[in-house]
């Protein structure tokens, strides 16, 4: 089925009125007449509506339906290269992030000027919004602003946040430092997931201070597939604490 992402408002209407990029989408692929495209407003609100072909418009729309959104789970990483940035952004948003945090650390190699920041934000929104109408998401995950280290400190007190670090004795792999929370805590868990570079040693001092250390395995992973695995695990436990919850 495809699906669009419209203001909450055009869902309260009988015949919608498609915002551009929702129009421009719908005109590509081409609908059958009679055929069922789902709205959603990325605030968990989604209708099933039939496209008129003769009308190029859409109606006949079924009942609203509201989903309530999954706890927090926020993603605080460190920007890669180009094309590796936006794709952790997408495979995230398919996995059911809540939250993602762009960080620039002390080796970060991505250098983004405070005067480019927005329209990067900007970027990633639209990358964003794009996974969640392929993943059938309703909830669009919040995109903050570019972040530096220093600042995301107050944040990550803010989770329940487990780091990828080599520390001595050795830490817990994420799996078994997650079960250790025995439910999903009001404030969300979190992944804090570092630069090409590593974290400098006073960096992850002050991260170890305030997150749990946790080992993503016995390989070396890239920085974009350290933040897809921490992601995966936590999104699981997540959805276990929530079966187990709901009996």
């Amino acid at each position: 089925m495809h699906r669009l992402l419209v203001p909450r408002a055009e869902l309260m209407k009988d015949f919608p009125v498609l915002p551009q990029c929702a129009a421009r989408h719908l005109k590509v692929v081409r609908p059958r007449d009679g055929e069922a495209v789902e709205l959603f407003d990325g605030c968990g609100a989604k209708r099933v509506y039939r496209y008129g072909a003769a009308s190029h418009s859409l109606g006949d729309p079924s009942d609203r339906i509201m989903l309530p959104r999954s706890d927090p789970l926020t993603l605080f990483a460190c920007v890669t290269k180009g094309s590796r940035w936006d794709w952790t952004v997408e495979k995230a948003v398919e996995l059911g992030v809540t939250r993602i945090v762009p960080v620039i650390s002390e080796r970060t190699i991505v250098r983004i000027a405070p005067s480019d920041r927005e329209a990067k934000r900007d970027r990633w929104t639209r990358i964003a919004e794009d996974a969640a109408r392929q993943s059938d998401a309703v909830w669009l995950p919040e995109i903050s602003p570019v972040t530096d280290f220093a600042d995301t400190l107050a944040l990550v007190k803010e989770t329940e946040c487990f780091v990828g670090a080599l520390t001595d004795p050795p830490a817990p792999p994420l799996l078994e430092a997650v079960r250790k929370a025995p439910a999903v805590p009001a404030r969300g868990f979190a992944a804090y997931i570092g630069p090409e570079g590593d974290f400098t040693s006073a960096e992850l001092s002050s991260l170890l201070e305030i997150a749990t250390p946790a080992s993503f395995g016995p390989n070396i992973l890239r920085a974009e597939t350290a933040a897809i695995f921490a992601v995966a695990v936590l999104a699981a436990a997540r959805e276990k604490a929530y079966n187990i919850s709901n009996g």
